[in-house]
């Protein structure tokens, strides 16, 4: 498994945030991270990235212990945020150089990638063109392919096409699927219930625990919904706090 949890929970004072959830996530697969807002289902993932530290229970990313080695996950992971991440003052060939740097690539292997995924995103004319400038989908798939630059084990995607049209989505999905069957795994969170029904299986937190985790059909038919959308409706209403 590239990704195991047991029990895992984070505690703000007297508040548990995230409370003593237990999962795993296998080698190439697309695991869907829901809920709604104040569910924990972010600081869930901040523990998963290393960037903070869980007040009890185990997990492991990528082999390496969330408690002891934050440093070795931080490098074997990927990570794309609904803004891109992405420097809009520097070109595209500059961005790419830039964090293909920080994961601490050589620079023969930069110039190496650099030119693959100029070619790979069909961007040779537009390297020098500052990523400002770039239609919103551009910057989409220039994010996800600076957020693989180094072959992670694990992406993490945090809403990543909030705010992108349909037609758009549904690119960057196919996008997602490519880097899957090469191996990648990918966590998602997306409010867009649609795109939870792309995921080979998907977890639904409520306040804090897991309250449901399957493959999407196997849910819709548990809770006879004819979508995600209404499955995650059902568990949603259970919910009694905002805010996490």
């Amino acid at each position: 498994m590239v990704i195991t949890a047991r029990d895992l929970t984070k505690r703000f004072g007297a508040f548990v945030a995230v409370d003593a959830i237990s999962f795993e996530v296998r080698k190439g697969e697309i695991f869907g991270f829901l809920g709604a807002n104040g569910a924990g289902k972010t600081t869930a993932m901040r523990m998963l990235c290393g960037l903070s530290l869980p007040s009890s229970g185990q997990a492991t990313v990528a082999g390496y212990d969330v408690y002891r080695q934050t440093e070795q996950i931080k490098r074997s992971i990927g990570y794309m945020s609904q803004k891109f991440s992405l420097y809009e003052d520097l070109t595209v060939r500059e961005n790419i150089r830039f964090y293909a740097g920080i994961y601490q690539l050589s620079d023969a292997r930069i110039r190496e990638k650099t030119a693959k995924l100029l070619q790979q995103l069909h961007m040779e004319e537009q390297e020098k063109s500052l990523v400002r400038s770039l239609p919103l989908g551009w910057k989409q798939k220039l994010a996800f392919a600076i957020a693989i630059v180094h072959d992670p084990a694990i992406v993490f995607l945090d809403e990543p096409t909030g705010g992108v049209d349909p037609m758009m989505r549904k690119e960057f999905w196919s996008t997602i699927y490519e880097a899957s069957d090469r191996g990648i795994t990918i966590f998602v969170t997306t409010h867009y219930m649609d795109e939870a029904e792309y995921c080979h299986r998907v977890s639904i937190m409520v306040d804090g625990r897991i309250e449901a985790l399957d493959s999407p059909g196997r849910l819709m038919k548990r809770y006879a919904a004819g979508s995600m959308d209404d499955v995650f409706l059902q568990l949603a209403r259970k919910a009694s706090r905002t805010g996490a």
